[in-house]
């Protein structure tokens, strides 16, 4: 995450910068990483929003980010609607429209196409 931390320190001040928290990505009932074994993360699928509140807050601390964080709800709502999952990059321009998706993550998830989209949108 450190070229989006290095985006948001140097945009943060011009643009709304958050993570919205989906689904669980590697949930222990589901498709567990072994790196997640090796980084002791091992998190249920949320199945209230309370619990993906925790689990978004441990994710908080152990990518030490300081983006603000929003929940999805369990209903994945946000997610669905932007082909969220596993990860991907949006900037929402002045317009209100989508000025920048990015591909789907982990492959797609690039920092720099998003940088590139914010110094345009800014003009």
């Amino acid at each position: 995450m450190g070229e989006l931390e290095e985006l948001y320190e140097r945009h943060r001040d011009e643009v709304a910068f958050f993570i919205v928290y989906i689904r669980e990505a590697h949930p222990e009932d589901g498709w567990v990483l072994a790196d997640n074994r090796g980084d002791e993360v091992a998190l249920a699928d949320p199945t209230t929003l309370e619990e993906r509140a925790a689990a978004a807050d441990a994710c908080v601390v152990r990518l030490d980010t300081r983006i603000p964080v929003l929940l999805d709800d369990v209903d994945d709502a946000v997610a669905l609607a932007y082909g969220g999952w596993p990860d991907r990059l949006y900037l929402i321009g002045r317009d209100g429209r989508i000025a920048f998706q990015g591909g789907r993550g982990p492959d797609g998830f690039e920092p720099a196409e998003l940088a590139r989209a914010i110094e345009a949108e800014l003009g």
